[in-house]
């Protein structure tokens, strides 16, 4: 299994099947994803999970974290997220956050990820805003 920063169209297929394989391909595409960094993980040989980051300012906003299904609670995810973290806190960021889906908080909990006030439905999902502080990094 490796971490590597990867083109921001090879994050889609990946982004697509996981999160909204009932709708069009143009949904997991985002305004601005030539300027942010991708990273992937190989698991095999074969891109397996992606994950995306957004800066502006000192606060980095975590987007489109997906694993193959098949791949799921595998250790995947949770390798790509420590590798992404380490990143951040290298870039001297004050503050990572995500729209995370409200089935997956512990996950993001584990990681020191609080939960916001800030709660939203989007394409039938729940999501809250879960911010760290990168100076509580565990």
């Amino acid at each position: 299994m490796k971490v590597e920063q990867i083109p921001f169209y090879l994050t889609w297929k990946i982004r697509h099947e996981v999160m909204y394989p009932n709708l069009d391909i143009e949904t997991v595409k985002i305004k601005n994803d030539e300027n942010a960094v991708h990273f992937g993980v190989y698991f095999e040989d074969k891109l397996s999970s992606v994950l995306s980051l957004f800066t502006e300012n000192e606060s980095v906003q975590l987007r489109k974290f997906a694993t193959l299904n098949h791949l799921q609670k595998k250790g995947l995810g949770t390798f790509l997220l420590k590798n992404a973290l380490e990143y951040v806190k290298k870039q001297n960021s004050k503050l990572i956050w995500c729209n995370a889906r409200v089935n997956a908080i512990d996950f993001y909990t584990k990681f020191g990820f609080q939960q916001t006030e800030q709660r939203f439905c989007s394409n039938g999902i729940d999501f809250v805003i879960m911010e760290l502080k990168i100076n509580d990094l565990k």
